[in-house]
């Protein structure tokens, strides 16, 4: 069997669509098509079902996916240890959310370096980091996204602590009534969120109150690090992860305005693609976080 065509087929199996494929692979649409035709003939099954956004994969075409895509990393590992060994060094790529990578991976990666690694960092949401580790662009992923199917395998990395903090002058104004009254006072507060959909209050105010929050954005910025500054500027209150804000809170500069008994966790998951932890690099980087986890 071609090994090019099996290579092709991985692709599309990877990235689910044949254009997103084509792209990947710097061809063109229709020779994807032509070589997965191809290899369905050698085979004689079909392996994806077209549908009108992408394709989708045949029980055949899932268990070709799951036999031939470690293999044909560890060619590809080969290829490139051998380009590396000139250089000395291996490159890992790493893809999460911004915050957490910066402040916990990377710095727990670091020592690696000295025993030859390069490390590229990528930052995206968990639908955009799933996605390029399944198409290929990066060789780690860092998710609070359980992925699901058996291209990509998932391991828990640690849970983060979600808390709810604002301004000390916000506290002080509040007083008592955040006890007594919980959110309906809560609410009478501007919010400073990463996003339109307050993903982090909402998730929060269902824990901890078991209703939606009622209060809308009053600033909004895709990093938590500048929701931790705006908040402890005295814009309004935010639900920030406790290793982050750990230091904004014994300096100060931020309160607790709430301890719950149970406080809302978030997981994280440490994700590769299905049968690349054989590789060296990959698998030295995947024990080297789950090692530093353990005092997160």
């Amino acid at each position: 069997m071609d090994l090019a065509l099996l290579r092709t087929f991985v692709t599309v199996h990877r990235a689910g669509s044949f254009t997103r494929a084509a792209a990947l692979l710097g061809l063109s649409q229709p020779a994807v098509t032509g070589q997965i035709r191809t290899l369905e003939r050698q085979l004689g099954r079909p392996l994806f079902l077209r549908q009108a956004r992408g394709v989708t994969p045949t029980t055949i075409g899932d268990e070709l996916a799951h036999r031939a895509a470690p293999h044909l990393d560890a060619l590809v590992e080969i290829a490139e240890t051998g380009l590396d060994e000139e250089a000395g060094t291996r490159t890992l790529h790493l893809a999460g959310p911004p915050e957490f990578t910066s402040v916990r991976a990377l710095p727990a990666l670091t020592p690696l370096i000295s025993r030859g690694l390069a490390l590229r960092a990528s930052f995206g949401n968990a639908e955009e980091t799933l996605e390029g580790l399944a198409a290929g662009h990066h060789d780690l992923a860092i998710t609070t996204a359980r992925p699901r199917g058996g291209l990509l395998t998932a391991t828990p990395l640690c849970d983060e602590e979600h808390v709810l903090v604002a301004a000390p002058r916000w506290a002080a104004r509040l007083g008592a009534g955040v006890l007594r009254k919980g959110h309906v006072v809560l609410e009478q507060l501007p919010v400073v969120e990463v996003h339109e959909s307050l993903p982090l209050v909402s998730r929060y105010w269902s824990a901890v109150f078991d209703s939606p929050p009622a209060a809308a954005g009053a600033v909004i910025a895709p990093d938590l690090r500048a929701v931790l500054e705006t908040a402890a500027s005295g814009a309004g209150l935010a639900v920030l992860p406790r290793y982050l804000c750990e230091d904004a809170l014994r300096l100060g500069r931020v309160v607790a305005l709430l301890d719950p008994p149970v406080p809302p966790l978030r997981t994280y998951f440490l994700v590769v693609r299905t049968g690349t932890l054989a590789l060296p690099h990959i698998a030295r980087a995947h024990e080297v976080l789950l090692r530093a986890a353990v005092d997160w």
